[in-house]
């Protein structure tokens, strides 16, 4: 029997997993809803997995993983999440976590499969999650390869602006230079990076340190 800790602030979603596991050899110990009431639980609970959203009302999962890792690191960790971009991922595989599931393709089949692979002692991922780790890996592969990208003083300032979330038209203004300026620039990265969207650039910014992910 694996003794299992939800932890997300959606009570709907929380019931579909207690559903899903209802033929599964899991014991669920305790629901919280926030990370400050997960860790209230592990005064007295003592469980072999979490259930671990990323989007908390107090913190994240990725500050709650590092944290069970640091203080609880005989607890596995099974992340169920919607928040599934390249940069929460890798953080994720950073800290260790034990597996991730798309809360778009969860389902009790997996949840099951997810559940005994991991107490077995193996990694578990979901298929759009794995996509996502061949990439990371591809991504870094051709960094150690060929170094990063090297940007020129403009391109760099251009990479930061749109880490703020401003537009070229925006852009533009603060450097005073034209929207049209700013838009081959930032083509010119584009074609330096093999990408064609601005949410790749940024992706591929915060991984080099070029800017940082909390802005």
């Amino acid at each position: 029997m694996t003794n299992v800790i939800l932890v997300d602030d959606h009570e709907l979603f929380r019931l579909g997993i207690r559903g899903s596991l209802k033929r599964a050899d899991v014991c669920i110990l305790g629901e919280a809803e926030s990370g400050k009431q997960l860790f209230t639980l592990l005064k007295t609970l003592k469980p072999d997995l979490i259930f671990l959203d990323i989007i908390l009302p107090d913190t994240t999962g990725i500050d709650i993983a590092r944290r069970l890792r640091d203080s609880f690191p005989e607890i596995k960790i099974l992340i169920l999440s919607a928040e599934n971009t390249m940069e929460t991922v890798s953080d994720l595989l950073r800290i260790g976590i034990d597996g991730f599931i798309s809360k778009r393709r969860c389902n009790s089949i997996e949840l099951t499969k997810a559940v005994r692979v991991i107490m077995e002692g193996e990694n578990y991922y979901g298929r759009d999650i794995s996509s996502l780790m061949y990439e990371i890996v591809a991504m870094k592969r051709k960094m150690d390869k060929e170094g990063p990208v090297l940007f020129s003083d403009r391109e760099a300032e251009i990479i930061r602006l749109s880490h703020e979330g401003l537009t070229a038209r925006e852009i533009g203004e603060r450097l005073y230079i034209s929207r049209r300026t700013v838009e081959t620039h930032k083509t010119h990265i584009f074609q330096k990076l093999g990408i064609n969207n601005t949410h790749e650039m940024l992706q591929y910014a915060i991984r080099c340190g070029l800017i940082s992910p909390d802005g």
